[in-house]
């Protein structure tokens, strides 16, 4: 039987000429991430057992951006101490608040070049998955595992089954990967896919901008998946040619799933048939299509983070909000993904939408998407997010609520008052 994309990823780094679900392997890691927050415990046992040197200095990024800009003292500490490791141990790639290049570590890592198809990529973060955007192998892990694989430059897997997600259709209007992901996270649940890989194809993928796939892959973990992965297309090519360094013409080609080869399940989605979605409290699997709930009032209003932090994403927020003012009473926080981002919408004038429409705009950082700082909800508030997660205390009080949605719905949201569309306006 033939073999997925994954698979024939993990075969490769592996040295073998081919593998099936269920094996173990060993594979060569061609990039690693860590964050303020995963990365000092990573370094303790890096440390502690006396690894001495990392395996690569140009592989490895660090990026404080989870607390960061230092929010007390312990999160100063924590970054001090990924700082400092990274100065002691010449890592290349350690991205401090305010430098070019800087942000939230999904956006930065595609948008820097540094994640390539064919590559093997682990982060010390859940939503490590987004660079299957770009037709890499890219999943989380541990600490300890950061921590073993910064020594030795490679890590063990159990070699996942597939799901084959086709796409089909031409999206609607104010829908895009958000939506895209929400609806497939509805439809097959918050663990339909565990331990497997969400591999993505069909005609419906041309649809889809890298914005879209990278949303989209990100929150592959929110359906219980190892990993997504896009095939390799004009798209992907026009990407990461303007940002790999020397650029980038083609892709491998090996890097196609064979016609034969097996998937645990197959999920056909007609694009054309998804409407703008939300995700009610506490799973992001309970979806609703907007138009079908009661006005449910909003207090506050978050667009950015790793899932919609993009340039693309604030010139859509920018759209709805412009000759706009948000509702009396809401807050809304507007989060560029990073420093170009920030740089770029500020360039583009978007910024000024965004402060004319009474919105804050803050400096790049995870902060209000785990209720860390610069955004956290008291006891029975109400947000809409563009982030990836309304668990309970997602966002703060363990009462108060979170409601996923895309860019155009969110920002719709925050000039209504409640939950509703662009439509409405």
């Amino acid at each position: 039987m033939g073999m997925t994309m994954t698979q024939k990823i993990l075969s490769r780094k592996a040295g073998k000429q081919d593998c099936a679900p269920g094996d173990l392997i060993e594979a060569k890691l061609d990039f690693l991430l860590g964050n303020d927050i995963t990365t000092p415990p990573a370094i303790e046992i890096f440390e502690k057992n006396g690894f001495g040197k990392v395996f690569d200095t140009d592989k490895i990024a660090l990026v404080p951006d989870h607390f960061a800009p230092n929010k007390d003292i312990k999160s100063a500490e924590q970054c001090k101490r990924m700082r400092d490791f990274a100065k002691s141990q010449n890592i290349k790639y350690y991205f401090e608040q305010g430098q070019e290049g800087m942000g939230v570590e999904h956006v930065i890592l595609p948008d820097n070049g540094l994640v390539k198809p064919g590559d093997v990529v682990i982060g010390a973060d859940s939503h490590t998955c987004t660079y299957g955007a770009v037709g890499a192998f890219s999943t989380g892990v541990g600490s300890t595992d950061l921590a073993c694989s910064m020594a030795a430059g490679t890590t063990w897997f159990r070699v996942p089954e597939a799901i084959k997600v086709e796409l089909k259709g031409k999206i609607g209007p104010y829908c895009a990967g958000k939506d895209v992901i929400l609806y497939l996270i509805g439809k097959i649940g918050v663990d339909g896919a565990l331990y497997k890989s969400l591999e993505f194809t069909g005609e419906g993928v041309s649809e889809l901008s890298m914005a879209d796939r990278l949303t989209i892959c990100n929150m592959a973990i929110e359906c219980g998946a190892k990993n997504g992965i896009f095939p390799i297309d004009e798209k992907t090519i026009e990407y990461l040619d303007s940002r790999v360094q020397g650029g980038y013409k083609e892709a491998p080609d090996w890097l196609f799933p064979d016609p034969d080869a097996g998937y645990s399940q197959v999920v056909t989605i007609d694009l054309s048939e998804i409407r703008p979605m939300v995700a009610f409290p506490h799973l992001p699997s309970n979806t609703h299509a907007v138009g079908t709930f009661e006005k449910i009032k909003i207090d506050q209003v978050v667009i950015g983070s790793c899932t919609n932090g993009r340039i693309e994403d604030m010139r859509k927020a920018a759209a709805v909000l412009k000759g706009r003012t948000i509702a009396e009473g809401m807050r809304a926080i507007v989060l560029p993904g990073s420093q170009r981002v920030y740089k770029q919408a500020l360039s583009e004038g978007l910024l000024e939408i965004f402060v004319d429409s009474g919105c804050v705009v803050s400096a790049p950082t995870c902060g209000p998407c785990l209720g860390g700082h610069m955004g956290v909800l008291a006891k029975g508030e109400k947000c809409v997010s563009t982030t990836n997660r309304n668990f309970v205390g997602r966002m703060g009080h363990k009462e108060s609520e979170v409601y996923l949605a895309g860019v155009e719905v969110a920002a719709a949201s925050a000039v209504l008052g409640y939950i509703g569309s662009p439509e409405e306006l």
